[in-house]
């Protein structure tokens, strides 16, 4: 398994990142015309393998209606701005201008004002009546207090996302979230993450999860590796819980469970690597943040950032580099891999002759002999 002895008492397995891999063109060539880069998770269908990630400077109402007529998917934070006051843009005006220093004291303040029922019903009903897909977040800790405003409301998908979630959550202060039995009580198919390892995954799967989201603290925004030590390099993380889906594909007689990267895909090349790892899609945060439609104006954060104890994310500045619509199909504007998304995605898998995402999970990759500069 390739461990590396760090020391006398102590070995660890040799982990890569995004930036580690690369991946080997094969015998054929296809036009890049002829490749699907659509998928399905459960009885909904998307033309992109994309999905905005629930955070207030990627997802409003708004921009997740785009994300829907574009062909992708927008998960609404359901414990954000949106869902805590009746019109939050002067709040994303407002940190869009907030000096560095000033950022983290003044998001624990919004973010400190109670969400409210009525306002998740009241968002999820605008997406539903575009004619989309519709999507929600909410963190364990809520899930059990607004699931069934999130379900009454008409969510097609239910997201429970958090840095990690575990099946196996133990508390000696608070009953926890039991996610098999509430995933099976539940009417809708359900995706949880994230998990970073094997066993995580597999664990999380067995639950009925219909998809489970790879990654822990690898965000443009997470400071997480810094603050816990933590962290599942993204690369080896995707695969690892790709050989989960494999085995629990035999193990329940033909169940798949959708592998979604999330975090550390900021750029076209690294949503391509994604996928050649073993993703079915990826949820992206930053990447879509730079769209000048996005509510961040030009600024990311995550639920991180105003933890009321412990900060494990910053606002970070990312700027705009063109419409959601450039960001995702383009035209591309620069050679930098912000635009045309999935335009890349598609010219990879026709380079290396693959036709369909799930083919292209099968493309060969090599631990890079570069070092991106």
């Amino acid at each position: 398994m390739n461990e590396i002895e760090i020391g006398r008492g102590k070995r660890g397995r040799r982990a890569y990142s995004f930036e580690d891999i690369a991946v080997v063109p094969s015998r054929r060539t296809r036009d890049p015309e002829d490749v699907s880069i659509s998928w399905q998770i459960d009885a909904y269908h998307f033309e992109l393998p994309v999905i905005a990630a629930p955070m207030d400077s990627v997802v409003s109402p708004q921009t997740a209606i785009m994300m829907g007529q574009l062909g992708g998917l927008g998960v609404l934070d359901l414990e954000g701005l949106w869902t805590r006051y009746d019109d939050p843009t002067e709040h994303l005006a407002e940190i869009a201008e907030l000096d560095a220093s000033a950022s983290i004291p003044r998001l624990r303040e919004l973010y400190a004002a109670p969400i409210r029922p009525e306002l998740i019903t009241q968002r999820l009903r605008e997406i539903r009546e575009a004619g989309v897909t519709v999507a929600g977040s909410l963190s364990p800790q809520r899930t059990q207090q607004f699931w069934r405003t999130v379900v009454d409301a008409g969510v097609d998908l239910f997201v429970i996302r958090g840095t990690t979630v575990s099946a196996e959550h133990v508390s000696s202060s608070a009953e926890p979230l039991n996610l098999k039995r509430f995933i099976y009580e539940l009417d809708v198919p359900v995706i949880v993450g994230g998990a970073g390892t094997y066993t995580a995954a597999l664990h999380l799967m067995r639950t009925g999860a219909a998809g489970v989201l790879v990654g822990f603290g690898g965000g443009a925004t997470h400071t997480t590796r810094t603050t816990l030590g933590i962290h599942a390099p993204m690369a080896t993380a995707i695969a690892d819980v790709a050989a989960a889906r494999r085995d629990y594909l035999d193990e329940s007689g033909g169940r798949y469970v959708h592998v979604i990267a999330d975090g550390g895909a900021g750029q076209s090349g690294d949503i391509v690597k994604a996928v050649a790892c073993g993703a079915d899609a990826v949820m992206v945060g930053a990447a879509l943040a730079r769209a000048s439609e996005a509510p961040g104006r030009g600024f990311h954060w995550g639920s991180e950032a105003h933890h009321p104890f412990l900060p494990r994310g910053e606002r970070v500045q990312v700027g705009t580099v063109g419409s959601l619509q450039e960001i995702l199909t383009g035209p591309g504007r620069d050679a930098s891999g912000t635009t045309n998304l999935m335009g890349a995605l598609r010219r990879a898998m026709a380079t290396t002759g693959y036709t369909d995402v799930k083919e292209f999970q099968r493309v060969e990759v090599v631990v890079a002999p570069y070092t991106r500069h």
